[in-house]
């Protein structure tokens, strides 16, 4: 972070005085202007409702040009981390800053692997949820709890702790995510397997039963895994800012990650694949996609077009190029090119391409849309989409809580108001009242 030579002036037209703020220049993007010391210098702040204009922190992670349809990682483009890396690669580049050697690489993946059991007591934790709980219910509770098992890596101040905090989570979410499923469907647990990669060690703990050896399938196991690649971080969204904030306390990690997955349960947020398979069953059959594209232009019928656009895309989404070719792998790879569903997706897709309306509104399918698909097509219940957000998403907040803890400019998160409400007055008895 360098600070210009050229500062902004605010001038005021009240008749206070104006000041000179410093700005500060990032590698790429916009400037920001240091707006510290506006409160003491002038009894004001600034009012920026969902934080769209306001910087809260610096970071060197992930950058995102919206306008370019751009996402970088460590500065490495998505395109070509989804292509030539596996997840734990990229968890070990969002993690330290630079992608693994060979040797690095064999060593991450080996210490990821050894810590993917959870303690066994976990076990008992799942019993006090309901068949039907929502799984990301169960892993705001599970995860939140591994505070209680794991006292020897809960001092945030210490690099060596919240390193071995690190992997412990990244390495246990797919295990609670994958026992999360199997309780809801009455079936046994199973139990992590070394010898596999990180997710086809996922779909094993998923589909795998006691009875019968899982067979893994590399084209299904390689679209989960540029899934995870394509969410494992994503700048300073809600979730992430979530986890900054109740970091910024010094919660421990657990607790933190916690919050993250809480605040991903909103469906503005991680619920967006849901929600465009779920319009997807409700459209029922490419029939009747003309009838919704009409309600969808009509701005009276309150009718979305669900995982299409983006917030801060303003163009395409990056991600979802590379989704959409692991969506098309893994329909031929399954023979599903012919299931209802997947066709009236396809087709969906077809249209909102080519209808003017779509285009010149840059109404394009994102990540979301594909990757709901893809999960479907995977055999991933809806009601799981997200807790497969907030397993890949986990690496991320892990990198930029950490990097908050780090860094010195680091305060406890403490937004300000514009307060409405009525001005002092004293309590009458009752009374008066």
């Amino acid at each position: 972070m360098n600070t210009s030579e050229t500062k902004a002036t605010l001038s005021f037209s009240d008749g206070s005085a104006s000041i000179d703020m410093p700005i500060y220049k990032g590698t790429i993007g916009p400037d920001v202007i240091d707006i510290r010391k506006l409160y003491g210098q002038t009894g004001k702040f600034t009012y920026d409702p969902g934080f769209m204009s306001t910087a809260a922190c610096n970071s060197s992670i992930t950058y995102i040009d919206g306008d370019k349809g751009e996402l970088l990682y460590r500065g490495y483009p998505i395109e070509q981390l989804a292509v030539n890396c596996d997840f734990l690669e990229t968890c070990y580049l969002l993690l330290n800053g630079e992608l693994p050697t060979a040797e690095q690489k064999a060593t991450f993946e080996n210490t990821v692997t050894r810590h993917t059991m959870i303690h066994e007591q976990m076990n008992f934790f799942f019993r006090g949820f309901r068949r039907d709980a929502h799984p990301m219910s169960v892993l705001v509770g599970t995860v939140g709890a591994l505070a209680s098992f794991y006292h020897d890596s809960l001092d945030i101040n210490d690099p060596k702790q919240r390193e071995i905090s690190a992997i412990r989570l990244i390495a246990k979410l797919p295990t609670l995510v994958a026992m999360a499923y199997k309780y809801s469907i009455g079936q046994p647990f199973m139990y992590p397997r070394n010898d596999l990669s990180y997710s086809a060690n996922f779909m094993h703990m998923m589909f795998g039963n006691p009875c019968e050896e899982y067979k893994v399938n590399d084209v299904l196991v390689r679209a989960l895994d540029r899934i995870l690649i394509l969410h494992a971080d994503h700048e300073q969204n809600a979730s992430t800012s979530t986890v900054r904030l109740a970091g910024s306390s010094g919660a421990n990690p657990f607790a933190c990650i916690a919050a993250g997955i809480a605040c991903l349960w909103g469906p503005a947020h991680g619920g967006a694949n849901e929600a465009a398979l779920n319009m997807l069953k409700e459209i029922g059959s490419v029939e009747n996609i003309p009838a919704f594209i009409e309600k969808v232009k009509d701005k009276n019928s309150g009718v979305k077009l669900m995982g299409f656009g983006h917030r801060v895309y303003k163009n395409f989404d990056p991600r979802a190029k590379l989704m959409r070719e692991t969506c098309h792998e893994v329909l031929n790879e399954l023979g599903l090119q012919d299931d209802p569903l997947f066709k009236l997706a396809m087709e969906l897709e077809k249209i909102a391409l080519n209808d003017e309306y779509f285009v010149s509104r840059k109404l394009y399918p994102n990540v979301d849309f594909y990757s709901g698909i893809v999960q479907s097509a995977l055999g991933i219940p809806v009601s799981l989409f997200t807790g497969i957000f907030a397993m890949a998403r986990t690496v991320g907040w892990i990198a930029q809580w950490n990097e908050m803890i780090a860094d010195p400019e680091q305060k406890i998160g403490r937004p300000r108001q514009l307060f409405v409400g009525s001005p002092r007055r004293d309590v009458p008895s009752i009374d008066k009242r």
